[in-house]
């Protein structure tokens, strides 16, 4: 196996009297480890906080196209931009929505209604009926969010044009499509594959149709959870009615009560640079180290950022969820990666969190080491009593870094 293939990022997070992270309820997010119930942040949402990003170090920054992620990609990028240059609508949404089933699949739902006769008048794919001066037609929707590339949109909104332009009877707009798409032109599509966007070469997309590509996930984020034992307080609030306060009246406009939470967060992510470079290139995993690497470095480099200093976090205005890490350690090696999170299997009690937090991951790691001995490379970037690190020899005294020479050297360190 290829050298350093695998950059592991631990980190540890303090956030005081927030809500981070909502379930259906709009309770904190929760999750028993050890025996006692903890707090928790979703992959999920910390993924979206990372990738939506716009300050300092973000993603978008890159020069590489974005992924679109949308129930209405199809209508909006490839139907209006095609109504625009004034084709007929009814071909091209019926091109469009033909060409929906035919690069996503169709779904058990779509098969079952063609199956059972005429369903010219049953929307497509989750597609809805909507209004024109005509008669009614349907909007090129998906009933789940697909993930697109731009480059991949760009092509549809093409062969779409080449197919109404083609098309004689609406009826037939299934089979014009699946005529148009020959093997070269499939070639074609599926060699986009690395022209699915950023956010599906990071995060992956699910596909299921077998024409566009598949992508696995380059990045894998687990669930941050508290070191400790959940901490939670409902509180109470009230919102005065200004206009009856100034009339000398007693009483409030809105009562209500809110879970926050408070908690130092253990999170882990584990980058699989070989997928990555071959999700954003399309080179095969086993030649990743020949392949130009300048932006899977620069990801690298921002991802150890980000992780640090974007706080995912809802209720924002009456909470203020802005935190950055405590402590950041990055391995970077070929081994299998594994979480450090057994560090905090017995829930951490006392009142120095941040002392007892790092002597725990010192402990552990220094227990790992010891039984399964460590080819990774180390380096921490910390705040506070860091020294925990160099007693357990797990990191030595010049391995301590600021963050932004950290970022650096990960990035340094990628294919060496």
């Amino acid at each position: 196996m290829s050298s350093n293939q695998f950059v592991q990022i631990h980190f540890l997070t303090s956030y005081p009297a927030t809500l981070l992270n909502r379930d259906d309820a709009g309770f904190a997010k929760r999750m028993p480890f050890g025996g006692v119930m903890r707090t928790r942040i979703s992959s999920q949402c910390q993924k979206r906080h990372w990738r939506t990003f716009s300050g300092e170090n973000s993603l978008a920054e890159l020069e590489v196209p974005e992924s679109v992620r949308s129930r209405r990609s199809f209508e909006e990028l490839v139907v209006k931009p095609l109504l625009a240059e004034h084709l007929d609508q009814q071909k091209v949404r019926a091109v469009t929505v033909a060409l929906m089933d035919f690069v996503l699949g169709k779904s058990e739902k779509r098969k079952e209604s063609d199956e059972g006769g005429d369903a010219s008048d049953k929307p497509k794919k989750g597609a809805k009926k909507v209004q024109t001066n005509e008669e009614k037609v349907q909007e090129a929707t998906t009933s789940q969010l697909t993930v697109l590339g731009k480059p991949e949109l760009d092509f549809f909104v093409q062969e779409v044009r080449q197919i109404v332009g083609k098309l004689d009877d609406l009826g037939g707009a299934g089979d014009a499509v699946k005529q148009h798409f020959s093997k070269e032109k499939l070639k074609n599509l599926r060699a986009l594959k690395n022209a699915s966007g950023l956010s599906a070469a990071l995060f992956g997309r699910m596909v299921t149709g077998d024409v566009l590509a598949r992508g696995d996930a380059a990045v894998h984020v687990a669930h941050a959870i508290t070191v400790h034992r959940e901490q939670v307080e409902s509180d109470y609030f009230s919102a005065v009615d200004d206009i009856v306060a100034d009339a000398g009246e007693q009483g409030s406009g809105h009562i209500n009560s809110a879970e926050l939470t408070s908690g130092l967060y253990y999170g882990y992510v584990c980058i699989d640079v070989a997928l990555l470079v071959s999700n954003l290139i399309g080179v095969s995993t086993k030649e990743w180290k020949n392949a130009d690497l300048t932006i899977a470095k620069e990801i690298v480099e921002r991802f150890i950022h980000l992780v640090a200093q974007v706080s995912p976090g809802a209720k924002k205005g009456p909470t203020a969820p802005y935190a950055h890490s405590h402590c950041v350690l990055v391995e970077i090696g070929s081994a299998q990666p594994r979480q450090l999170v057994n560090a905090f299997l017995k829930p951490l009690t006392g009142t120095d969190l941040i002392r007892e937090s790092y002597l725990s991951l010192a402990r552990h790691m220094s227990d790992y080491d010891k039984m399964y001995g460590s080819s990774n490379k180390r380096r921490l970037a910390a705040m506070g009593p860091s020294d925990c690190f160099e007693v357990e020899k797990v990191v030595a005294g010049g391995d301590m870094l600021s963050l932004a020479e950290l970022g650096r050297w990960s990035a340094e360190l990628i294919g060496g």
